[in-house]
């Protein structure tokens, strides 16, 4: 059942559409249809128009809905395997412009949020906000000791209108499953989920602070980005206090030349930081429009708004590198394999045909000059593709896909004739030899070492409970068949010869490891001698393991 607020605002959002000619929206959603049917009789109906794009119409109608609906409309312009391209067009031109909330009531916020009046905190505070979005305002402040900072304040009210809003976007869910054809397909609950999600995270000012700190720490030895400090005594769920950081908005070309910014440099310098975050650290600001990013007069990106954050696991980062790689070569074998390794794609799928459909999608693309070539668009023909074969949605690539575009967008506004490729195939081929190579293996040694340390003593005794066991036949299934007991007695004999192999190889791989690690300097320096003394009795035990299980059974 409806209550009287959810349908009110439900019939607010049936004149909406209305309103801007959006009739087959209420329509497909049975969404109060004599409600809609009686305001299409409105005079100003009567007479013929020419009407804007549905897109268009549909932008304007989320804005006149509110903050909530405009951030949502910014979430959906994110998913392009889930809207048509004129409806994501310009949906992602949807921007936060909502009016400040007066500095009374920030004052409030903030004396609430502390447990005591304003100036015992800050020694001066700008009740004039320096920039207002749907969900929070910024003002400028000086704290105690002279630090000049940035104050983050939650909008008054926002936890009841986004949880009313929540509400009636599921239910609008609902409606679009049960009357919607196609809609099971496009998943609309499980985009409002996601977008639940991104809003809560954005709403706990405490979880923004975390996200900037982490980002800072990362780049804390750069000279490409910098972000800015964390206050932690002065945040709160609902206050969050940084560092005020100076700088020119990037969107202001202008003065950049002015101030002798080398753009070029500057285009690829945002490329780099870009990849270092998704590909060394796994963990990349994903609302990096415009708006968020200043630059210093030296030519230094300095970040703010740190809600939305992306994260990418290693096997994210593996795989994406491989896709990205495999198309500069133009391998699409190797892209399908790694959707099929990946899981991305179903793991019945046939990668022969995969490699087909990425072939026929990708080389009109290498038709086109290379620094032409949009990594956003290469990525988003990839994933479309992957959908025909029952690809599931990844919402992390989801998010990498729109920071790349943002990133593409941004670098060849600063530089038209900007080759996103000179600069990411060096460090994509440099990424993946790191990932392979005797770096990472040593990396993951030391990684390991506690957990190596920690087992090896109790390898004896675990050893002998197995062959304790298999000994006496628990470990395997009794069979009443003569032929099956002569081959249960087979791999009983091989499977004791495995756990001597396996123990003689862990051990001298433990003992190799303890000794690397606690004498890194002399294996340095004598290597060879120590995979002779401490590799063959190893290879040795190994060796004989494998060639009794290679001689024919009893």
């Amino acid at each position: 059942m409806l209550g009287f607020g959810r349908t009110r605002r439900l019939l607010h959002i049936t004149a909406v559409f209305i309103r801007h000619d959006l009739d087959e929206f209420v329509t497909a959603l049975h969404l109060f249809r004599f409600y809609g049917r009686f305001l299409r009789l409105a005079p100003w109906r009567w007479r013929k128009r020419v009407l804007a794009p549905r897109g268009v119409r549909l932008r304007q109608a989320l804005e006149e809905l509110g903050p909530i609906f405009i951030k949502f409309g910014q979430m959906v312009s994110t998913r392009p395997d889930l809207i048509p391209d004129d409806i994501l067009k310009e949906l992602s031109q949807l921007q936060d412009k909502v009016p400040p909330f007066s500095g009374a009531e920030a004052i409030q916020r903030i004396e609430a949020a502390y447990g005591m009046p304003l100036d015992q905190a800050f020694l001066s505070f700008d009740e004039t906000p320096i920039a207002s979005a749907s969900v929070a305002q910024v003002h400028f402040a000086v704290l105690k000791d002279g630090s000049e900072v940035a104050v983050k304040v939650l909008r008054p009210g926002i936890e009841k209108i986004l949880a009313r809003d929540l509400a009636l976007l599921r239910t609008l869910a609902h409606m679009a499953i049960r009357y919607l054809p196609d809609a099971r397909r496009l998943r609309p609950l499980d985009v409002v989920r996601e977008y639940q999600t991104i809003v809560y995270d954005e709403m706990d000012l405490a979880h923004e602070a975390a996200n900037a700190s982490q980002l800072r720490v990362n780049f804390a030895h750069s000279d490409l980005l910098y972000v800015p400090k964390v206050y932690w005594d002065y945040t709160r769920r609902t206050v969050m206090v940084m560092e005020r950081i100076s700088g020119v908005p990037i969107s202001n070309v202008e003065a950049l030349v002015e101030a002798g910014v080398d753009l070029r440099k500057l285009a690829h310098n945002g490329v780099e930081i870009f990849f270092t975050q998704a590909f060394r650290d796994g963990f990349f600001h994903a609302d990096m429009h415009p708006g968020n990013i200043f630059v210093s007069l030296t030519g230094q990106y300095r970040a703010v708004d740190f809600g939305i954050m992306g994260t990418l696991s290693a096997e994210d980062k593996y795989y994406l590198a491989a896709n990205i790689l495999g198309f500069l070569n133009r391998d699409y074998h190797s892209i399908a394999e790694a959707h099929v390794r990946a899981g991305w794609v179903p793991k019945e799928t046939r990668v022969d045909e995969l490699e087909g459909a990425f072939r026929t999608v990708c080389e009109p693309i290498f038709a086109k000059p290379i620094k032409d070539i949009s990594f956003g668009r290469l990525l988003l023909n990839l994933f479309q593709t992957a959908r025909r074969f029952h690809m599931e949605v990844q919402p992390q690539l989801v998010l990498l896909q729109k920071t790349l575009f943002n990133i593409e967008g941004l670098g060849r506004r600063l530089y038209p004739d900007l080759d996103l490729w000179i600069t990411a195939k060096p460090f994509l081929e440099r990424w993946m030899r790191e990932q392979l190579g005797l770096r990472a293996i040593w990396r993951g040694l030391k990684k390991e070492y506690p957990t190596w340390v920690r087992i090896l003593p109790d390898m004896p005794r675990i050893l002998h409970s197995t062959l304790e066991q298999a000994k006496d036949g628990e470990i395997m299934t009794r069979w009443r068949s003569e032929e099956m007991e002569r081959l249960v007695r087979d791999m009983r004999r091989r499977h004791r010869r495995i756990i001597v192999g396996l123990f003689g190889g862990v051990l001298t791989a433990g003992g190799l490891l303890v000794f690397a690690l606690t004498h890194a300097a002399f294996v340095a320096a004598h290597i060879g001698i120590v995979e002779v003394v401490l590799g063959v009795p190893g290879v040795l035990l190994v060796g004989w393991s494998l060639a009794d299980l290679l001689r024919p059974g009893d």
